[in-house]
């Protein structure tokens, strides 16, 4: 399909829609260094140069994708926050973040791509808007956090969330496995390294929990 150019808010929507959903497509089954700008212009069925009439670059179009997701995520992560009481055991807490992710499969699909877009190819204007609202999403959960657990505030509970959300990320990324590497891990001598992305991260946010509440 070839798109004729928008001529309302409501069509230049919907071509941005068109765009967002044939990008997450490509950098889901290719990754993001397999994945160009022509690429998704073909997929969405439009031309090079309308392209440029909604996005600058490929990266543009994936902060653009990433921070939808990240938002609706946030939302959800913070409704789920606001039904903890006090000083929730850490295993609760680390049960609502990994929950939350779950059902968002393709946002977590995304998180490990995230630094490779962000360092080594977006404008300082790209990275600024981004890490913008990056900031302000976090600060309304650093709040809730703050209330769940009053000895990790202000610093201490951002931390929380970037080391939690860097281990998220590593470990979604471990867990997608060649087939080769899952036949490995069926061999009885290496039963240990096998990856379990919800107990492993469940873990890993708990321990995180822990030692910023020992930091204290």
């Amino acid at each position: 399909m070839n798109w004729q150019r928008a001529r309302t808010d409501e069509k230049k929507n919907e071509r941005k829609v068109a765009i967002y959903q044939a990008a997450l497509t490509l950098f889901i089954k290719n990754g993001y260094d397999k994945v160009s700008f022509n690429s998704i212009a073909a997929e969405a069925g439009f031309t090079k140069s309308n392209m440029y009439r909604y996005f600058s670059s490929k990266d543009d179009i994936f902060l653009n994708v990433f921070a939808d997701l990240f938002e609706k995520w946030v939302d959800d992560f913070a409704t789920q926050l606001q039904d903890l009481p006090q000083n929730v055991a850490a295993v609760d807490f680390a049960d609502a973040w990994v929950k939350t992710l779950l059902a968002q499969p393709k946002f977590l699909d995304l998180m490990p791509l995230l630094f490779i877009s962000l360092e080594r190819n977006s404008s300082f204007e790209q990275l600024l808007e981004f890490k913008r609202l990056s900031m302000n999403l976090l600060f309304q959960l650093t709040v809730d956090i703050s209330r769940i657990y009053p000895d990790i505030v202000g610093e201490n509970a951002f931390r929380l969330l970037t080391l939690s959300y860097a281990a998220t990320a590593n470990y979604w990324a471990a867990n997608t496995q060649s087939e080769a590497l899952k036949n490995i891990y069926q061999l009885e001598e290496f039963q240990a390294l096998k990856p379990n992305f919800e107990k492993d991260l469940t873990t890993a946010i708990e321990i995180i929990i822990r030692g910023l509440q020992a930091t204290h």
